[in-house]
This record gives C-alpha cells, sequence and structure tokens, in this order.
C-alpha cells in the first residue's frame, strides 16, 4: 500500500536500490545460468535474469518497496530469499544456496551404514554460512536451530536416553574427564568434553568429541547432540545425515524430529520442515515443545500444512494456561479463509494470550493487523501501539503503523512511522549480519579423518 507513495519520494534513476548476490551449491560452488526472478509485492512487478560464470545476478534501479527473490534450475529444489523491503540508494546483497532436488542430491553418494561417515570439505568464508543469505529467511531459520540445538539440554522426556551422571556438574573441568578418558575411553566422557569445548569456543573440537561418542554409543542423546552441533554452526547437510540416521533407530525422540525438522527448514524445505513438525505434536501430544516449533514456523513463514490448525487447537486444548497457545492458535485461524467467525475466534484467542502474557508484543502486533482487517483504525492504532511498547524492534508494527495513520490521513505521523521503520529494520539488519559474521569458521566436514567403526551396539529401535 505504501509502495507508490515512497516511489514518489526517490530523486532519480541513481537513488534507485540495486539487488545483487551470487548462487551457490551445497559445496559453495557457483551455479551457472540458474534463472532469478525479482518478484515485487505489487502484482504483475517481475524482472528475470540468469547468473553468470560466478553464479552472479545483478538488477539495476529497482523502484522502493517489498520483494522476494526466487532462483530456479533444472534438477534442484527452488531458492528463495524475502520477502524483504528496499530503501532509496539500498545495494541488497543476497547468498541463495541451491540444493539438489530428492534422488539427485550429491549426499546421496555417501554409504550410510550403522555409523553416520563424512568426508572432506571446509568453509572458509563464514559470512556465506547458512541457508539463503540475508534477510527474513536467515532469522527465522536461526531461531529454530537455536531453538532445536537448546533441545540438548532441555528436560524433554526421551526414549532409551541415558541418564547423566550426577557427578557431572562437579566433576567437568577438563582435566579431570581428559584424566579419566585417560583410563577408560567412555562414550559419556566424549560427550561432556564436547559441552566444554563448545563452551570454550572450540567447535571443530567439540564435533568430534560429539561425533566420538555417538560412534562409541549411538544412542539417542549422542546422536542428537552430534547433530545440534553441527546444525548449530551451519553444517546442514551432515546434521541431516546423523538426525535422520537418529529418525530411523529411535522414531519415538520428539526432539529428533525436531533436529531434523530445523535442518531441512535451514535448508530451504520449509513444506518438508512443516510436515516434520506436524508428526513431532502427532509424536507425544500432550509435549508442548513440537507445537512451539510448529508454531514459530507458521508465524515466520506464508505455510498451511494440512492440519496445523488442528494442532493449533489442540495444542490449547491441552495447554489452556500458555499465552503462547492461544497466540499460535489465533495466528493459524487468521491465514485460513477470511471469515467473520475466523476473526472473531482469532480476535478472542489473541485477547486471551494477552491476558496470560500482557508483554507478548506479537500477540499485538496481530491484533492490530486484524483489526485493520475489519477497516477498525482506531483499534488498529491503540494496539500497534502497544506492539511498539512491548517489541524489541518492532519494525513491523512501526510500518503498519504507518499504513493506518495514511488511511485516516495523518500524513505527518505516517511520515515518522516509516522513518522508525527504516531505522529498525536497519539495525536489525545489522544484528543478523554480526550474528552470521560471529559464527566461527567451522570445518564443514572432517577432512581425513578415518574413525574407527562402532562396537557392535542393538539399540533399540521402537
Amino acid at each position: 500500500m505504501l509502495a507508490p507513495w515512497l516511489q514518489g519520494q526517490t530523486g532519480g534513476k541513481e537513488s534507485l536500490p540495486v539487488v545483487e548476490g551470487r548462487v551457490h551449491d551445497s559445496r559453495d560452488r557457483p551455479i551457472v545460468g540458474a534463472v532469478v526472478s525479482l518478484e515485487s509485492a505489487d502484482p504483475g512487478h517481475t524482472r528475470a535474469s540468469t547468473t553468470d560464470s560466478q553464479g552472479r545476478f545483478r538488477f539495476e534501479a529497482v523502484s522502493v518497496g517489498t520483494y522476494t527473490v526466487h532462483t530456479k534450475l533444472e534438477g534442484y529444489q527452488e531458492g528463495k530469499e524475502g520477502p524483504f523491503v528496499l530503501h532509496q540508494r539500498e545495494a541488497k546483497s543476497i547468498i541463495l544456496l541451491l540444493t539438489k532436488a530428492q534422488g539427485k542430491d550429491e549426499s546421496s553418494a555417501i554409504e550410510f551404514s550403522d555409523k553416520p561417515t563424512f568426508t572432506v570439505a571446509g568453509v572458509a568464508d563464514t559470512t556465506a554460512l547458512g541457508g539463503h543469505g540475508s534477510g527474513r529467511v536467515l532469522p527465522s531459520s536461526n531461531t529454530l536451530v537455536k531453538d532445536a540445538v537448546s533441545l540438548v539440554r532441555e528436560g524433554i522426556s526421551q526414549p532409551n536416553a541415558a541418564p547423566r551422571d550426577p557427578e557431572h556438574a562437579a566433576a567437568s573441568s577438563e582435566a579431570f574427564i581428559r584424566a579419566k578418558l585417560a583410563q577408560e575411553d567412555n562414550a559419556d566422557l566424549h560427550a561432556q568434553l564436547a559441552e566444554l569445548e563448545e563452551s570454550e569456543g572450540r567447535p571443530l573440537e567439540a564435533v568430534k568429541e560429539y561425533q566420538r561418542a555417538a560412534e562409541m554409543q549411538p544412542i539417542e542423546p549422542h546422536l542428537f547432540a552430534w547433530g545440534a552441533e553441527l546444525l548449530l554452526h551451519r553444517a546442514f547437510e551432515p546434521s541431516l545425515e546423523v538426525f535422520t540416521k537418529g529418525r530411523r533407530l529411535y522414531p519415538h525422540s520428539s526432539r529428533i524430529l525436531l533436529g531434523l525438522g530445523a535442518a531441512r527448514f535451514a535448508q530451504g524445505s520449509k513444506e518438508e520442515a512443516g510436515q516434520i513438525f506436524l508428526e513431532a505434536c502427532d509424536l507425544n501430544p500432550t509435549e508442548p515443545t513440537p507445537y512451539l516449533f510448529l508454531g514459530r514456523l507458521q508465524a515466520t513463514e506464508n505455510l498451511e500444512p494440512p492440519g496445523w490448525t488442528d494442532r493449533m487447537k489442540r495444542f490449547v486444548g491441552l495447554h489452556p494456561e500458555s499465552a503462547m497457545a492461544h497466540y499460535f492458535h489465533a495466528v493459524a485461524l487468521t491465514k485460513q479463509i477470511r471469515n467473520q467467525e475466523n476473526f472473531d475466534v482469532a480476535e478472542t484467542e489473541l485477547k486471551k494470550a494477552l491476558e496470560l502474557d500482557p508483554h507478548l508484543g506479537n500477540a499485538y502486533l496481530q491484533l492490530g493487523i486484524l483489526r485493520s482487517e475489519r477497516q477498525d483504525f482506531p483499534g488498529t492504532i491503540a494496539a500497534l501501539q502497544k506492539a511498539v511498547e512491548t517489541t524489541p524492534l518492532p519494525d513491523e508494527a512501526h510500518y503498519r503503523l504507518a499504513q493506518a495513520y495514511r488511511r485516516i490521513g495523518e500524513a505527518d505521523k505516517a511520515g515518522k512511522e516509516i522513518e522508525l521503520f527504516k531505522q529498525i529494520s536497519e539495525q536489525k539488519s545489522k544484528e543478523a549480519e554480526r550474528e552470521r559474521r560471529e559464527i566461527q569458521q567451522f570445518v564443514y566436514t572432517l577432512r581425513n579423518t578415518n574413525p574407527s567403526p562402532p562396537p557392535p551396539v542393538a539399540p533399540d529401535s521402537r
């Protein structure tokens, strides 16, 4: 709605944004001849290009507005970045990953025995790590990845999980663990050492220790910890292989499924990730964690996997005291066919969420969006102002406030909200970029390793 108004503020061709970037495969090799399309939120405005010998593309003199970038090539899954907002004089740089379509993935050549094995390849440029580069995809995938990794220490009930050593807290010094390892090569000790290595900022050493623990004793906790460590450092393909292995051995593990879904999402397979999260919700319906993963996915992506609204309704029924349950149910309802009944129930759910948690800024934001749909602009503005007060970086709330003020003829207020939107969007982009650069250089797979085979273990594969 604001795009035409914003476009009128541009001075000339030299002030118009530029969108450029690079398309690469899972081994960071440039992909030549991929079709890249720049699609405006304003229907009918699409530009297309193909990548050059370096996998690069460029769109010049792009109008200010909201866009999504898609890239396609036969034999590969489609890559996507966005939606994102372009401002005057902005040079948007995007990195897009294309992964082989199922059945054609290079990783299918890897023999997957009872022990995952990986071969060579390093990640040297940490700015190029990860799913689809900068923008909304990265923060949302980072959130899901971090949520999955946090399950290493969560109290989520797991079958076949080995109990933690009661002396773990007191005997967790590196020297103590290494001394015990010198006496006995023990899988749990390798896992404890891995935790220390990670806490000390040595991810390569950590993943080696997690791998050793999983090789020696491929039980659910060790396999999950290994996959989570790989996922944390954006080594998506090997983490996917480990979680796939874990799913086959421990099909009743909720967190293995969640790790697998997070890895799929980080690679850009959002629909498949949604289906995995749905499966996790059904695995143990009373466990709230899978619903939260599914809710986070549905709240940030334009996805509507079959049955997700039913899952959120069930979440509310099982956990009526959870503000997030009511919030995610409301989000699900607003993405369905838009009718008065859905809107009424969604508004009731949002009010209940805010009653349970008055500081839930996203609920205020959704309430403002809902009221805007009804043309209730005073109610919209009131809700969005509360969203601004209760959300750390409320860029979308400011943007939607600008829309509301424009609709009621308050052009000055709309302009101020747009300026705040730009400032906060820039701040969020910088924070996302800093987070990417802070991810330490991490070896994507283990070079020149020849791990010894695990002892003959027959884990329960119920």
